[in-house]
């Protein structure tokens, strides 16, 4: 894709990618938001504004359709597990032609998921770590003083990952290559996993989830880090548990925030299939079945 303006689409213009389409749009390349006709209609006439203490507060154009009918370079995956499948019925797999499909998600089972829809060699999974947060249609409160990106694909030429990712670098996040897929999915996994179980468990932010339930944390961190070994991916619980000691107290997991909203969980992609990972390679991981089934009959 080599060092030219590209044209992407962003699935699920919220606070990711909603951020990610205002950044590409802002350096120059032309940016497609997929929504549902309202939002779109709010997006080609307002564009994205954006706050951002990192990337400063400015408001951009974009362009903004129901669907895919165009070819493009690439498609930014970013609306959540539970409501992939609607989502994917904007991005017709005849309209994509060769662009990369990088999905955002939470979790390791979904670019198995998506390559059974899309050509193989097209799909391209990335990890962000972002605290980012749509507060109404095409106005984005980016948080965090941070922005990275890790993209990964084992089946997707080297070539295509490096040109998407300095894109992607020279609009704001920083962005890397990693040469082994599973592993950037599960040092991500590992790390979000105790987080989202914990705090939506016992409804509360991570400074009293590291406190009050500190043995359960530490269980499930070294649970996580178990699975993500036998996976092929890091296993650090001690560096697990350093960050979380280092987040601001009152910091929520996606998961708790989704729960305070009444919003369905992503406890499937994130419990679920640690659950079935640890299953597959023989792993106990008591605790962690334990929260699942409690969230589980609670949600």
């Amino acid at each position: 894709m080599g060092k030219k303006n590209l044209t992407v689409a962003v699935l699920g213009p919220g606070g990711i990618g909603g951020l990610l389409a205002a950044l590409l749009s802002r350096a120059g390349h032309r940016v497609i938001c997929l929504a549902g006709e309202a939002t779109a209609e709010t997006l080609r006439t307002q564009g994205i504004r954006v706050r951002s203490g990192r990337f400063g507060d400015f408001t951009v154009p974009v362009e903004a359709d129901g669907e895919l009918r165009e070819p493009v370079d690439a498609v930014l995956v970013a609306v959540k597990h539970t409501t992939l499948d609607a989502a994917l019925t904007r991005v017709p797999p005849k309209a994509l032609g060769d662009a990369l499909v990088v999905p955002f998600l939470n979790g390791v089972e979904h670019p198995a998921y998506l390559r059974d829809r899309y050509p193989a060699d097209q799909v391209a999974p990335a990890v962000i770590r972002v605290e980012s947060t749509r507060v109404a249609p095409g106005v984005i409160e980016h948080g965090s003083p941070f922005a990275e990106i890790d993209l990964a694909g084992d089946t997707v030429p080297r070539e295509r990952l490096e040109a998407l990712a300095e894109a992607l670098s020279d609009a704001g996040p920083v962005t890397r290559v990693l040469d082994d897929e599973a592993a950037a999915l599960w040092a991500k996994m590992a790390f979000l996993a105790p987080f989202a179980l914990l705090t939506t468990r016992y409804g509360v932010p991570i400074g009293e989830a590291r406190t009050v339930y500190r043995d359960e944390l530490t269980a499930l961190v070294a649970e996580a880090a178990a699975v993500s070994g036998a996976c092929g991916g890091p296993a650090d619980p001690a560096g697990a548990l350093a960050r979380y000691d280092a987040f601001p107290a009152r910091s929520k997991s996606s998961m708790l925030r989704d729960a305070e909203a009444s919003r369905p969980l992503e406890l499937d992609a994130i419990g679920g299939a640690l659950l079935r990972a640890a299953e597959r390679h023989g792993v106990a991981v008591p605790v962690t079945s334990r929260l699942v089934a409690e969230l589980g009959a609670s949600s």
